[in-house]
């Protein structure tokens, strides 16, 4: 790295570290990301970021995905380094070390779109009677997490970060705290407050003895708080005891609900609330399942539909 450019990109993460107070772990990749945006500007002759120009960064982006310069990158791995570019340009020209932001007119490649995985209404039949023997504590609580997580589609996280006050059994509702701490007010259906009512009064005061005392709704063998990896293991078993042949996730829950709301007639912003997205556009991912859902109805009802 040259020592002008390294002297306007160390500033530039000093900016992010101090002013902007990013993560540890964040600004370890701008640094990465940006080594090797100036290593190719070096190898181009672009020694300070006032020579820099839009024809270079879009040279250089192209280059992170041409399998002959090297190993590609996928293309959310190429839109990671472009904002971390466009960062370090925007700084630049406010700081005055540059006349222009070359990157401004730039975006990133396109990632295509991943649909989420959603089991239909019979896998879901399976996997909720699977879900823990009811004869036994941990059982019952297993069975209880795992309606709640299809019943309400809240994130892993959240479900074992509930504590007892969070319920609200006579108004049928609980409070959530998802991302950024922001909380919001979710329904509870019929079968989550059966199962978690057979679960706090026949399971969880005996996995609680042998704790000192917490206010988590679900709770481990020792009485202390369900962990993360535990909750995981929960899903994990139901599925193999349900046998459906596909690899089941806390998460593929959550798609579920998501889905199965929309296929139910539900307005995509409200599903939006529900799932605690801050944009509607992350919601809109579930739209492309179940028009596609349609087509298939369509495609096997109406008459005019071949041809």
């Amino acid at each position: 790295m040259t020592v002008q450019l390294e002297r306007e990109i160390h500033g530039y993460l000093n900016h992010l570290a101090i002013e902007r107070g990013l993560a540890a772990n964040t600004l370890a990749a701008y640094r990465r990301d940006l080594l090797r945006y100036s290593q190719w500007c070096e190898q181009h002759t672009l020694v300070e970021v006032k020579l820099i120009r839009e024809s270079d960064i879009s040279d250089f982006t192209a280059s992170l995905r041409d399998p002959v310069v090297g190993m590609p990158l996928a293309a959310s791995s190429a839109g990671r380094m472009l904002v971390a570019i466009r960062g370090f340009h925007r700084f630049a020209l406010d700081e005055g070390l540059a006349d222009v932001d070359p990157s401004q007119g730039l975006s990133p490649p396109a990632t295509g779109s991943r649909l989420p995985k959603a089991l239909n209404y019979e896998q879901v039949g399976s996997l909720l009677s699977s879900a823990g023997d009811t004869d036994s504590v941990s059982g019952l609580r297993d069975r209880a997490l795992v309606e709640l997580l299809y019943g309400t589609g809240v994130r892993i996280s959240e479900a074992i970060g509930l504590d007892l006050d969070d319920l609200n059994f006579d108004e049928r509702s609980m409070v959530v705290t998802g991302k950024g701490s922001k909380q919001r007010l979710l329904p509870l259906g019929g079968y989550a407050i059966s199962a978690l009512e057979d679960y706090f009064v026949r399971s969880r005061p005996a996995l609680m003895a042998k704790g000192r005392g917490t206010p988590a709704v679900f709770v481990n063998a020792r009485g202390g708080r369900l962990s993360r990896q535990s909750a995981y293991g929960v899903v994990g078993q139901a599925a193999e005891r349900a046998n459906l042949g596909v690899e089941i996730s806390p998460h593929t829950l959550r798609h579920s609900y998501a889905t199965h709301l929309l296929q139910g007639g539900a307005d995509v912003r409200v599903v939006q609330e529900l799932l605690g997205h801050a944009s509607v556009t992350t919601t809109q991912i579930y739209t492309a399942v179940t028009i596609d859902t349609l087509r298939e109805v369509y495609a096997t009802s109406h008459p005019r539909a071949q041809g």
